[in-house]
């Protein structure tokens, strides 16, 4: 059976990624601003002639930062949306800023998992499809791990099934 364009029309994707992801994006933002500030701070106290100036930066970064670090995630968490058929990858990410892709089977080239430290101490896992397409790979990210795994091999098995050239 061939797939027509209209059969893979952009659609929201149906599942949502795993709820271990909000405490893995703020984690991830917390560091993000958290290292800065901590580092202004602990060279204010150490260099009093700067000792505004250093600390006025960590304060505007705080102030930036913590309601990120808070409020994010969870939008994140509320719109980033994923699927898998028998035809294509559907992915949409984004709040502010939306997303969404389709990778039909026949053009997926390879099928790759990441497990970075942090995403390893929340169970998670990163799929990532890369296809002969110039705008890059479709990321899925904030999988369980072993979804991630399972979703890989599922991946594989179905472009190898695929025909086409993947180009």
């Amino acid at each position: 059976m061939t797939t027509t364009a209209e059969e893979l029309r952009l659609r929201p994707p149906r599942h949502q990624v795993d709820p271990r992801a909000v405490g893995w994006w703020t984690t991830t933002l917390a560091l993000v601003f958290g290292s800065p500030v901590l580092v202004l701070v602990v060279l204010g106290l150490l260099i009093p002639p700067a000792r505004f100036w250093l600390l006025l930066p960590a304060v505007l970064v705080a102030v930036v930062g913590v309601p990120m670090t808070l409020a994010l995630p969870r939008l994140w968490f509320r719109h980033h949306r994923w699927e898998v058929t028998d035809d294509a990858v559907y992915t949409r990410t984004g709040w502010f800023v939306q997303e969404w892709r389709v990778a039909p089977m026949s053009r997926i080239q390879t099928v790759d998992t990441q497990r970075g430290p942090l995403e390893q101490r929340f169970g998670l896992a990163t799929v990532t499809v890369t296809t002969a397409s110039a705008k890059g790979a479709v990321k899925i990210e904030g999988l369980d791990h072993r979804l991630a795994e399972d979703l890989a091999e599922r991946l594989t098995a179905t472009t190898q099934a695929t025909p086409g050239d993947a180009t």
